[in-house]
């Protein structure tokens, strides 16, 4: 943990210890003491603060090169460039120890799944079976050209079509509560949803005009997607 004053960093450690399953490893007041002894801490998770000399806590997050991060801060104004970092969460000061709780426990999950195995679906496609990485699936939507296939687009930006295959099927073989179908003829992971409305999707896929790609979200679907997004 990171924190440049010493009474806040003397009490989130406090708070820390409080925590069933997190063990502080170090605590430092000094962000560049921290990063000349950072390659040698055996460390899952980093909770750091971001106003501080020399470099701040969004700098340090790039450089921890994709380690779960926590941020903790009495500025609002830095929660958008925190969550493009993909931080897990953004606790604001004065800190408390149930909303510190729950941002550990979201650390926890995320670190837990990222240590699974990678889960692989064999599936049938235009160029034969297939064996995909279920996490490779980001978005997929039916075809324009055989309503019984399925363009699916993957996380590096290319496609597949998935032959005959129904939406139902397709969530049944993927992980439960991971994707939603969001209209009649459109599927998303849900780890690709940046903002939604009461009818509309905005995803962190950009299109090729440089714009993210938007959704509808019909009132068939709703009520099912938003009970799958975190609280």
């Amino acid at each position: 943990m990171l924190d440049d004053e010493l009474p806040g960093l003397a009490y989130l450690k406090l708070l820390c210890e409080q925590i069933d399953g997190l063990e502080v490893v170090k605590a430092f007041n000094n962000p560049l003491v921290f990063m000349s002894q950072v390659e040698t801490l055996d460390f899952d998770l980093c909770i750091l603060d971001i106003e501080m000399p020399d470099i701040n806590g969004l700098q340090i997050a790039r450089l921890l090169r994709h380690k779960p991060v926590i941020f903790t801060t009495a500025y609002k104004e830095h929660a958008e460039n925190a969550f493009e970092l993909d931080a897990v969460d953004y606790v604001r000061k004065p800190i408390q120890k149930e909303r510190l709780e729950q941002a550990v426990q979201k650390a926890f999950r995320r670190i837990h799944t990222e240590q699974k195995p990678k889960k692989t679906i064999q599936l049938n496609t235009s160029k034969g079976k297939a064996l995909l990485l279920v996490d490779d699936l980001v978005y997929i939507k039916t075809s324009d050209i055989d309503s019984r296939d399925k363009l699916a687009l993957l996380k590096d930006g290319s496609d597949i079509t998935l032959k005959n295959i129904s939406f139902e099927k397709l969530l049944e073989l993927l992980p439960n509560g991971s994707y939603a179908r969001v209209n009649k003829k459109e599927m998303i992971a849900l780890r690709i949803v940046k903002f939604f409305s009461h009818n509309e999707i905005t995803t962190h896929l950009v299109q090729n005009g440089g714009t993210p790609l938007t959704l509808i979200l019909t009132e068939n679907y709703r009520s099912d997607f938003i009970k799958l997004l975190p609280v």
